[in-house]
C-alpha cells in the first residue's frame, strides 16, 4: 500500500447497548477509508468536480471478528486487489490495538453521475490502479455459507 492507513478513535455515539462499536460504524469506517483510498488513486474531490465521475460500490462482503470499545484506535489498511476498465476490487482490514477485528471487500464501478452509467477510467487513473495493485489477502473472495 502506498498510501497512510485511515486512522480514527470509536467515537461515543458509536456505541450499541453492548457497549461496543456497533456493526453499522464498522462500514461507516470502511466507507471512510474507501474515500481514502479514492483519493489516494485519484478519485478525490476535485477529479470528481471535473469529470463528474465516481466509484460507486456496488458489491460488499464484511467480516466482524472481534469486539471494540469507546476510545480504541482503529486503523485500516487498503490493497487494490483486483480492476478493470471501469471496475476496482478493494480488500481493507481493520485493526484495534494491534488486532485484526474486522475486514471488508467491495467491488466499485467507475460511474458517470451525469449519466447514471458506467464509464471507463482514463489513462491516468488506469496506471495509478496498476501501480497500487497487490495481491489479494487470502480471505478475500469468500463468501457465506452455513
Amino acid at each position: 500500500m502506498a498510501w497512510e492507513p485511515y486512522t480514527t478513535p470509536v467515537r461515543p455515539e458509536w456505541i450499541d447497548y453492548n457497549g461496543h462499536l456497533s456493526e453499522a460504524y464498522y462500514v461507516l469506517v470502511f466507507g471512510f477509508a474507501t474515500d481514502a483510498a479514492m483519493d489516494a488513486l485519484g478519485m478525490g474531490p476535485g477529479y470528481r468536480a471535473a469529470t463528474s465521475n465516481s466509484l460507486y460500490t456496488v458489491e460488499a462482503h464484511v467480516r466482524y471478528l472481534a469486539e471494540t470499545g469507546l476510545g480504541a484506535e482503529l486503523v485500516v489498511t487498503t490493497v487494490v486487489a483486483g480492476s478493470g476498465p471501469k471496475k476496482l476490487h478493494l480488500c481493507h482490514e481493520m485493526h484495534a490495538e494491534g488486532q485484526l477485528i474486522a475486514t471488508e471487500e467491495i467491488l466499485g464501478l467507475h460511474v458517470n453521475q451525469d449519466t447514471g452509467r458506467t464509464c471507463g477510467f482514463g489513462e491516468d487513473l488506469l496506471a495509478s490502479i496498476s501501480a497500487q495493485r497487490r495481491e489479494p489477502p487470502e480471505w478475500s473472495g469468500r463468501s457465506i455459507s452455513s
